[in-house]
């Protein structure tokens, strides 16, 4: 088994300040708040005839509309993946993800037991979008929505159809995924049937990171399973703030603090602290185990 430690973060509003469409809207001068009220008000419009729409991920359809109505022209995976180069990312972003990765790299009291950490990102937004930010260097899976192509009018790709999603629910499903090492080990799928010692990753060895009430369902399984869980809300922000703190007073999240990854603040050090204690956790264990299968000396026969 692998004595890995994973980060699990959402994206939007929990590593940048915004969401990660804001540059696109910026590139084609589209007002934000208006797409989105129109993106929004679609579901609604259909629930009132009988039809049910994940309201998570339609403004993955509008987005193609969009390309091909000339909203936003010529808009595809290459595209996508430049918009990851003008993230707003919070203070300490993306520093603080390298500044993680090596925790235990020249400590040989922690990496003679394999202990390492690794960060993954599960987000409703673009796959794309992430894979092209400054974070690539540091993350070792992305979860996230992606769409293929088709050439337009005059042949160049666009983006046409929706062919994986991820929303606030099926991040769950992700992080079964990270568990059990998808990505990562070949020949392995969600379903694959694994003893719990045996998974890549385990769940006590997790800390989920999000900014908010749609990430309950990851935040419950990470909780339910021992793992820790973190919430991030907006500087000056009262309202997020008080929302975040109900969440504590519920026991969705262990712990909550201002979205600044600095040095010395809150969200520093409550992570870092939380990462070694799961690897002092980790250590402490692999040493209880070969200190009970070392046999004792050899004795003389009387």
């Amino acid at each position: 088994m692998a004595n890995i430690i994973a980060v699990i973060w959402d994206c939007d509003k929990t590593l940048i300040d915004g969401n990660m469409q804001d540059p696109i809207f910026r590139r084609f001068g589209v007002d934000a708040r208006e797409f989105w009220k129109t993106v929004n008000s679609v579901p609604e419009a259909f629930q009132k005839q009988g039809i049910r729409v994940n309201k998570d991920t339609y403004y993955l359809n509008y987005f193609i509309k969009c390309a091909h109505n000339g909203t936003f022209p010529g808009l595809n995976n290459e595209m996508l993946r430049s918009f990851g180069k003008e993230q707003k990312f919070y203070a300490g972003i993306p520093d603080f993800f390298g500044k993680i990765k090596k925790m235990f790299n020249t400590d040989p009291s922690y990496s003679e037991y394999g202990i390492q950490v690794e960060h993954y990102i599960v987000s409703t937004g673009f796959a794309e979008v992430i894979r092209g930010s400054d974070l690539m260097p540091y993350v070792d899976g992305v979860w996230g929505c992606e769409m293929i192509e088709a050439p337009d009018e005059k042949g160049t790709p666009v983006i046409s159809e929706v062919v994986y999603t991820i929303d606030n629910t099926t991040k769950t499903r992700a992080i079964f995924e990270i568990n059990k090492g998808i990505g990562k080990l070949k020949n392995i799928d969600v379903n694959s049937k694994i003893p719990k010692e045996m998974r890549r990753v385990q769940f006590e060895n997790m800390i989920y990171i999000a900014d908010g009430p749609s990430d309950i369902p990851a935040f419950s399984l990470v909780n339910q399973m021992g793992g820790a869980t973190f919430a991030i809300y907006p500087r000056g922000d009262l309202k997020a703030m008080q929302q975040v703190e109900q969440m504590r007073a519920d026991g969705r999240v262990d712990m909550y603090a201002e979205a600044d990854y600095s040095e010395n603040t809150t969200a520093n050090l409550w992570i870092t602290h939380k990462i070694r204690q799961m690897a002092d956790r980790i250590r402490d264990r692999e040493k209880t185990k070969i200190e009970r299968s070392a046999s004792s000396s050899p004795q003389h026969l009387s």
